[in-house]
């Protein structure tokens, strides 16, 4: 943090705004502590419980697969932070100098509904830890938790860091607690930790699975960077925001492998209180605060994002604190009905939601770091971000459209859920690749297109 902390707990009067140089502060140390923190929680642990209780991998595979996926993923997730300090713009407002204005409204409209479908699922994790710790019907629990998780957009950028890193210490503490709870105290039920059955159907769903974690997170990690001095510096961003998620994510989700193991026929909350049985109300408690963290963070961004597309076609629309918070309580609305419906079957709707979210959002990161660091080496026209016909960008880039859905419709044969398994999956035994296949092809054909494309582009601008 900045050490401002008298201004903490005022309400961010910015919203998708350039960042003037006078407002910059803060340090790279606090981009490691809000992703730590905010990655220790229950939708983490859930996440690790899938490669044991829904993949069926052994223990060991299943680490093995988490940190394979952790350390890739987290190289793509960490570079978009970087962009933050240079451009000191929202993520997905930055999108407009790839795609154009317009062009990029498709793409923007899609992560929104990412950020409403993790504070669904975040809520419904939230909500089974209230009510395990209180006695609560999962209800009206799942509802309180959203509403707890609205005041972080509400007071904005520097109240959510203040939040991350002090959940970075509250919940990194409980996660060695509960590490030895579970590994010391109680011990792993007989068979547990020698049990299930590896395929490579489940270690690379898993390994998938992981990296999606990380790259998820790219849309929208330059938004908690935007603030920071333009001297922070690549490499410093860099590290921070990748040792922070990777340490946070990968830390709990093999936790999360333990419940897995250990009990799964049970639901994450209800296999972690078993699992640290002694200390696992608190665990569980602590767990679930952290959901509050996050989920303020995804509502945050979707939000901005929000903003960003009604900027788009309503030019004349400046919107403040105030319509940041009008929109936090719709998208809170929707998240809401999504939660309730599919609180049941959670685990086998979460793993899909998040592997068909990675087919749309690898050709983005594709198109995104590469005319980032080898086309425009960070150098970027702001003002024309905020006009409605996107400047020197123009309304479409047709390049970066035309590998959006290309790299969205290449995965399709290898995408392996249990709604659609593709043509090439199937005969490769069930493994998914997509994410490999769309990162291999669409980053040199953007570059090769756009590298062709270069020539008239003062006419574009003139234009």
């Amino acid at each position: 943090m900045d050490g401002q902390h008298s201004s903490t707990l005022q309400v961010e009067s910015h919203t998708i705004q350039h960042i003037p140089v006078t407002e910059r502060h803060g340090t790279a140390r606090s981009l490691f502590t809000i992703w730590f923190g905010a990655n220790i929680m229950l939708l983490t642990v859930a996440t690790g419980a899938v490669a044991t209780a829904v993949y069926g991998l052994p223990v060991w595979p299943a680490i093995v697969a988490l940190a394979i996926g952790n350390l890739v993923g987290g190289v793509v997730m960490a570079l978009h932070a970087a962009q933050g300090p240079q451009m000191g713009v929202p993520q997905m407002l930055q999108t407009r100098a790839q795609f154009g204005s317009y062009g990029s409204l498709l793409v923007v409209g899609i992560v929104i509904l990412m950020y409403v479908g993790f504070f669904a699922s975040n809520m419904v994790l939230g909500g089974q830890a209230l009510a395990n710790v209180t006695g609560l019907p999962d209800t009206p629990s799942i509802v309180l938790v959203g509403a707890i998780s609205l005041l972080g957009p509400l007071l904005g950028y520097r109240f959510l860091h203040l939040l991350g890193g002090l959940m970075s210490v509250v919940a990194g503490a409980a996660l060695v607690v509960a590490f030895v709870w579970a590994l010391g105290v109680n011990g792993l039920p007989a068979g547990a930790a020698s049990g299930g059955e590896f395929t490579w159907l489940g270690f690379f769903g898993v390994l998938s699975l992981a990296a999606l974690w990380q790259i998820a997170y790219a849309p929208y990690v330059s938004d908690y960077s935007r603030y920071m001095p333009r001297d922070t510096g690549v490499r410093p961003a860099f590290w921070a925001t990748y040792g922070g998620a990777v340490a946070g994510s990968l830390l709990t989700m093999v936790l999360g492998v333990l419940v897995g193991a250990a009990f799964p026929a049970d639901d994450s909350v209800t296999g972690l209180s078993h699992l640290t049985s002694g200390v696992g109300a608190l665990v569980v408690a602590i767990f679930g605060l952290c959901i509050a963290v996050s989920n303020g963070m995804n509502l945050y961004c979707g939000a901005l994002s929000t903003i960003t597309v009604g900027q788009t076609l309503f030019p004349r629309w400046k919107a403040g604190a105030t319509g940041r918070t009008v929109i936090s309580f719709v998208l809170f609305a929707v998240a809401m009905v999504m939660a309730l419906a599919g609180k049941d079957n959670f685990l086998v709707n979460f793993t899909n939601f998040m592997l068909l979210l990675l087919c749309v959002l690898v050709p983005w990161t594709a198109v995104n770091l590469v005319d980032y660091y080898y086309l425009k080496h960070g150098e970027y026209d702001i003002a024309s971000l905020f006009e409605r016909d996107g400047g020197v960008y123009g309304r479409f880039n047709v390049n970066a459209i035309v590998c959006y859905v290309l790299g969205i419709l290449i995965q399709v044969p290898f995408l392996s859920t249990t709604l659609f398994t593709g043509p090439i999956a199937k005969g490769l035994g069930g493994v998914d690749i997509s994410w490999i296949v769309g990162l291999a092809v669409i980053c040199p054909l953007y570059y090769v297109l756009m590298k062709r494309s270069a020539a008239p582009a003062p006419a574009v601008q003139e234009a």
